[in-house]
């Protein structure tokens, strides 16, 4: 297998040979996944780099790496400065970058099934005065060249019994199809992986860490669609849960089928539809109305059912992470353990509960050094030994059929230091401010996340990520459209509004570049609050997450009299909900985790 300098030098020759000045390379595939399947891994397979958010840009005598402040070091560390110059996100992008380093006339080559139209307009405006111009290729240069590239998994499809979902499939399409009719539109173009899951009742295996198949669909007014999968991925039980009105096409048949709606209103939403989705809609004669998928927000606002099973998740799921602590708390100390082999303990306590479906993302598991890269991704070569004097952070979830976890805790290996102590405590600061936070209905996510940086910033600190991002039922990790997160951190400014039902995480962090990370991670559910003498509706948290927070790192003199009757009665909460799943040493090892923590 070459190395990147060599696949590098490659796909330049092959650019050439076609007749193209550079490339972009984005990391997603034809769906704007965030998460990806191994055959759409392009980005890392040219680069070397793990992260999961990137793009790239390979120019003739010049090439850049675009990532955000999640990554400053780990890109550092993973793509060669020799071939490669780190371009920082938010502060540049990769439109406006070509329009500052490409040639003049030069011709600059993209797949349209990786791209959406905003961005093919706004990378060729920013080309144009330079006379140079965006070629759409039919086949992606990168795929010519990799040989040993991944197939599209061929895993079959599961039914996801509608006494789990809390809502039948039929019933999501009708509200599908009425959204259609206030819109006076014909059909929808349904693309990301985890609406398509949701709105037919389904699961797959088709990316890891995350139970979605690789398909399409199409939703008429009348709530009929047409999913297009792989026909090898459907069996007779499929077929029997999806009923008449939903009709199998095979997936090579999508692109077709989009020109065939000449005279009729289809809406796709321009964030998730790919530029060739929409040449192809406009090419066949259909009007687009560029709308949001209708299931964006109505997979976030979780039904009962749905609320119910997270519940049950939440609890299997703080017992397994709990006998982790424990373990890792013995262990640790009398040395032998790693990165991967704590990541595999973890694995094995979750895997006890003999109903885990997966984890959710891959587990950060990372000492010392490595807890500073808030998206570490450990490697059989990056494998660390947990050593006396570090921090030890750990970023797991699972993915169970009644609900998705998400949680991060640190771990000292030995006495902690007091910077160590004042840092997790402000950091602890934060999150019990979004925790207790009361805020009206239609609150954006963007204004209150700088409730959890107040405590770093009075002492000049901040964190280089967003403090909370959705989360689904048994689908992705990460989940739209709400989020936590300030305009000048990854992802930009959260703008939509808060609502009952939603859940997101609180993870505020930080991390010293070269010696450690702390992360505090529960995740919430947005419920009414009801506060005598208010004049309009107010919404505030439930946590849902039981863990037990680390008490010796944790200088109770900076909490205030509030903050530390928050942790308490969360830890009151924690041992309550936990004692009846652990054995009788691991109920006494919880006791004293979650003991008051006094003042």
């Amino acid at each position: 297998m070459p190395a990147p300098s060599a696949r590098l030098a490659e796909l330049r020759d092959h650019l050439a040979a076609a007749g193209l000045d550079g490339f972009v390379v984005p990391l997603t595939d034809e769906h704007m996944s965030e998460y990806v399947g191994g055959y759409a891994q392009r980005l890392g397979w040219l680069t070397g780099f793990g992260g999961s958010a990137g793009s790239a840009v390979v120019l003739a005598n010049r090439a850049a790496i675009f990532t955000d402040g999640r990554y400053t070091i780990q890109v550092r560390e993973q793509v060669s400065a020799a071939d490669w110059e780190y371009a920082p996100v938010p502060q540049t992008d990769v439109a406006a970058w070509l329009g500052e380093h490409a040639a003049n006339g030069a011709r600059i080559g993209y797949d349209p099934w990786l791209h959406t139209r905003a961005w093919v307009e706004e990378a060729g405006a920013a080309l144009a005065p330079r006379g140079a111009t965006l070629v759409a290729v039919e086949t992606n240069p990168i795929d010519a060249i990799w040989d040993d590239r991944p197939a599209p998994s061929d895993a079959r499809l599961d039914p996801y019994d509608d006494a789990v979902a809390g809502q039948s499939s039929a019933a999501k399409r009708a509200a599908i199809g009425d959204w259609l009719t206030e819109r006076h539109a014909d059909a929808v173009v349904l693309t990301a992986l985890d609406s398509i899951a949701w709105a037919l009742n389904l699961r797959g295996r088709d990316v890891a860490h995350t139970p979605v198949a690789l398909s399409y669909a199409i939703v008429d007014a009348d709530g009929s669609t047409d999913l297009f999968v792989a026909p090898d991925k459907v069996d007779d039980a499929v077929r029997q849960h999806l009923g008449n009105a939903v009709r199998v096409r095979d997936r090579a048949e999508f692109a077709l089928a989009l020109g065939q709606y000449a005279g009729k209103r289809v809406a796709a939403d321009p964030e998730r539809s790919v530029a060739a989705i929409v040449q192809a809609l406009e090419a066949g004669g259909a009007t687009i109305l560029a709308e949001r998928d209708p299931v964006v927000l109505a997979k976030a606002l979780k039904n009962p059912t749905e609320i119910a099973g997270h519940r049950a998740a939440s609890v299997r799921d703080g017992a397994a992470l709990a006998r982790f602590l424990r373990w890792i708390e013995a262990e640790a100390p009398r040395g032998g353990q790693t990165e991967l082999s704590a990541a595999a303990k973890l694995l094995e306590f979750r895997q006890a509960t003999g109903v885990l479906r997966d984890t959710s993302f891959d587990t950060i598991s990372a000492t010392g050094t490595n807890g500073a890269l808030p998206h570490y991704h450990v490697t059989e070569e990056s494998d660390a030994p947990i050593l006396p004097g570090h921090l030890y952070l750990v970023d797991s979830g699972g993915q169970y059929a009644d609900g998705t976890t998400d949680v991060t805790r640190v771990v000292p290996v030995g006495p902690p230091s007091a910077e160590m102590r004042d840092r997790f405590t402000r950091v602890l600061k934060g999150h019990i401010a979004i925790a207790t936070a009361v805020f009206p209905d239609g609150t954006l996510g963007g204004q209150i996340d700088a409730f959890a940086r107040r405590p770093l910033w009075e002492a000049g600190l901040d964190y280089a990520h967003g403090t909370g991002h959705g989360i689904g039922a048994y689908l992705s990790v990460h989940e739209g459209p709400q989020r936590i997160a300030a305009p000048n951190y990854p992802g930009g400014a959260a703008m939509e509004p808060l609502r009952a039902t939603m859940m997101l995480s609180n993870e505020p962090g930080y991390y010293k570049a070269g010696e450690y990370g702390i992360r505090i991670e529960n995740l919430v559910l947005v419920e009414p609050r009801e506060i005598a003498g208010a004049d309009r509706d107010m919404l505030g948290f439930e946590t849902l997450t039981f863990c037990p927070i680390e008490r010796t790192l944790i200088d109770s003199a900076l909490l205030t009299p509030a903050e530390r009757a928050w942790l308490d009665a969360y830890h009151a909460r924690v041992l309550a909900v936990l004692t009846s799943e652990l054995a009788e040493e691991e109920r006494m090892w919880l006791e004293a985790k979650c003991a008051p923590i006094g003042g």
